[in-house]
């Protein structure tokens, strides 16, 4: 299991949001990165995408009580309020996002994540309705390796036992 925080999508929020690149540039990413995860998907990857929303006045308890927390004020970041000053360009990229990259084989879930306790069941139960289905193929793969492991044991030590 691989976990990638925002990963390819930077490139069509982030520098969209911030002008880092021409549009021309970043406009062909969302093709490229459905290309990616498509291509991920043929080969047997399980994509799971998940935004975790939390509203704007959330965010501004989150970051002030980070200030006040010593144990996780290192965190704190003046480009953190920087980037709030952003926020309607920031959700305007994400809906095109969205819209955009969310196939059948690599959709978005956006969990509401204002509260922690429910971000964390939606997302366990988002990962185990997706691997469930996958389970009976996996466990049935495992013992067919186990079995095949076992007869070269099995053969590597009658060859041991066998007089020269």
């Amino acid at each position: 299991m691989t976990v990638f925080n925002r990963s390819h999508y930077e490139d069509v929020i982030v520098v969209r949001v911030h002008e880092l690149v021409p549009k021309e540039v970043w406009g062909k990413r969302y093709d490229q990165i459905n290309e990616f995860e498509e291509l991920l998907a043929e080969n047997g990857t399980v994509i799971l995408k998940f935004f975790l929303h939390i509203d704007r006045d959330e965010q501004e308890e989150r970051l002030l009580a980070r200030e006040q927390d010593p144990v996780k004020s290192w965190k704190l970041s003046v480009g953190d309020w920087k980037e709030r000053e952003h926020w309607d360009a920031y959700f305007e990229a994400y809906e095109e996002v969205f819209h955009r990259c969310s196939p059948n084989h690599a959709p978005w879930h956006i969990v509401p994540a204002n509260r922690k306790w429910f971000r964390d069941v939606a997302i366990a139960e988002a990962l185990r309705d997706a691997l469930a289905p996958r389970r009976k193929g996996w466990m049935e793969k495992l013992a067919k390796m186990g079995e095949e492991a076992k007869a070269e044991l099995a053969e590597y030590r009658s060859g041991l036992a066998a007089p020269s």
